[in-house]
Parts: C-alpha cells; sequence; structure tokens
C-alpha cells in the first residue's frame, strides 16, 4: 500500500570528523523539512543533531553511530521514513514516490509503460516513462501533458506518447 511504502529523503555521503556525525545528500526540501522526523530505516537510526553544511547538504549525528568508522560503514545508505509520515498534501501536489512505480495510460487508452522516474533539470519536473519494449520517453509534468494522476495510474495526453 502507498502509505506503507518506504520514501529516502537523503543519502549518508560518508563520516564527517572523527565523532560519527555523516554528512547528508538531501533529496527533499532542505534540512528544515528533514528536522520533522527523528527515526529513519524502520528506527534503526535516530536522530540527535542535525545541521545545514552550507553547500545544500547536512551533516547529521545518529544515536547509534559513534566513531568515524561506523559513520564511514554507513556511506551510500538510504534514510526512508514512511509513507504515512510525510505530511498530507494540497490538490494538485505528489510526492515523486507516489508516482514511481505507476502504470502510464494514454488519454485515448493505449497502456504507455511504467512511470520509473521524475526528474528536474530545472523548468519543472518531468516524468520517464519506460514502455514494454524497454523504450524510454519524458513527459513533463504539466496539466497539459498530465491531465490526471491517481493512485491507479497515469494519464498522459496521446500526442505527448507519440515515437
Amino acid at each position: 500500500m502507498l502509505q506503507d511504502k518506504p520514501v529516502t529523503l537523503a543519502a549518508i555521503a560518508g563520516a564527517h570528523g572523527v565523532t560519527g556525525e555523516v554528512r547528508l545528500k538531501l533529496f527533499g526540501e532542505g534540512v528544515a523539512a528533514l528536522k520533522r522526523y527523528r527515526a529513519f530505516n524502520d528506527s534503526s537510526l535516530t536522530l540527535e543533531k542535525l545541521k545545514e553544511d552550507g553547500k545544500g547538504g547536512a551533516i547529521a549525528r545518529f544515536a547509534e553511530v559513534t566513531d568515524r568508522t561506523a559513520a564511514e560503514k554507513l556511506r551510500g545508505t538510504a534514510l526512508t521514513v514512511p509513507r504515512s509520515a510525510l505530511p498530507a498534501l494540497a490538490d494538485g501536489e505528489y510526492y515523486h514516490a507516489d508516482l514511481i512505480g505507476l502504470p502510464a495510460v494514454s488519454t485515448t487508452g493505449e497502456a504507455l509503460g511504467t512511470c520509473i522516474a521524475v526528474e528536474n533539470f530545472g523548468a519543472g519536473d518531468v516524468l520517464e516513462i519506460r514502455r514494454e519494449n524497454g523504450k524510454r520517453f519524458m513527459v513533463p509534468m504539466r496539466a497539459q501533458a498530465v491531465p490526471e494522476w491517481n493512485a491507479d495510474r497515469i494519464l498522459i495526453e496521446a500526442a505527448y506518447a507519440e515515437d
């Protein structure tokens, strides 16, 4: 179920210092958004301290990590929370995690494939759809191209799905 799906908010990029702090790469809306959570990865990591690093990332201390060696072992670890822990969304808003994995269907009823990624290159979100034959195409996440989506599927305007 969508509400139980783990959602990645950050990843541990490596150790910071010798006391067990770690550098984080953030995937959400910054340090302020990450601070609302205390436990990550099914409560296996408990956040004690979090601050901005001045470079778009963060420095964190977890109760379970007490030295540099333990911090280095966590390099590459994704920090997840259950989807149900995320704030409610307003109409028209979505979490990337809710779209990834959904089937995509054209406005003419044709099965187009599966959403495998949501990217943002600066001009807004773009959905990457993988067809059954392995080919991929991208669609801007705008009302003209994606008039509707829900927990079951993404509806894509047929003109945006042509090869």
